[in-house]
């Protein structure tokens, strides 16, 4: 694989995951995240392949100057990888944070549409490319507490399939990656650091990596340019939607 693979939200986590199966595949790599520290060291780990920029998502300049501040040799951009997200809290929206659920929209949502559109245009010019948006099955499937994360996840998925109409003809691909439970620091940042309540949710179970998410994104990536995954959901085999519940008295 030759390709360039920007990543956002690479600093831990799915996208750390993916910019190093993308390079192992013999890509080279943009990582963007906003822990520089972190992307230094994945830097130093995966060598001269990957590119790290610091990067907010949410800052559209800042987006739209990393772009174009890009080297050269690493402007084309052949696959983008919409990773950055977050989830915050878990309370009932009478008592959510309005805070919290600005954040989630400003990175899930407003993140994902700045730097798609800072990417996508070069990729129709040149009548090739990926969108890869991490979405989530969270954006099908509701649940208490899920609200304003559940409504992100549910644009994402939606915005894939707009997008593939709009570039119908172009060669350009657009997959929305949607994962189940997925054991990194999702929870932790949800439960604002909260270790030991993060860990809860995943014990008793084997939930899925990581690198089970990157290995499906490289896939999607690597199949024929005839072929384009539209959505791909993915969750543990221990995990279901299980059904309705009705409260009853």
């Amino acid at each position: 694989m030759s390709n360039i693979v920007l990543v956002t939200g690479a600093s831990s986590g799915i996208g750390a995951a993916t910019a190093r199966r993308f390079v192992r595949a013999g890509a080279r790599v943009i990582a963007a995240a906003r822990r520089m520290d972190r992307l230094t060291r994945l830097r130093d780990e995966l060598g001269p392949a990957l590119h790290a920029v610091e990067l907010d998502v949410r800052d559209r300049d800042a987006v739209e100057r990393c772009v174009a501040a890009l080297p050269p040799e690493l402007a084309a951009i052949d696959v983008l990888v919409n990773n950055a997200g977050l989830a915050l809290g878990l309370a009932p929206a009478p008592s959510a944070s309005l805070e919290d659920w600005e954040q989630m929209v400003d990175t899930n949502v407003k993140g994902l549409l700045f730097v798609t559109r800072a990417i996508l245009p070069g990729m129709v010019e040149r009548r090739r490319g990926h969108v890869v948006n991490l979405g989530s099955v969270a954006g099908s499937y509701p649940y208490p507490g899920g609200n304003a994360y559940a409504g992100t996840k549910a644009f994402v998925e939606q915005f894939s399939l707009a997008l593939r109409a709009d570039v119908h003809g172009s060669g350009v691909r657009v997959t929305s990656v949607e994962p189940g439970m997925v054991e990194t620091e999702f929870s932790e940042v949800r439960f604002g650091g909260d270790v030991e309540r993060a860990a809860a949710v995943y014990r008793g179970f084997r939930p899925l990596s990581g690198d089970d998410i990157a290995e499906a994104i490289v896939w999607c990536a690597s199949l024929p340019a005839h072929v384009n995954i539209n959505r791909l959901e993915i969750m543990p085999t221990a995990q279901s939607f299980a059904g309705f519940a009705v409260a009853k008295g």
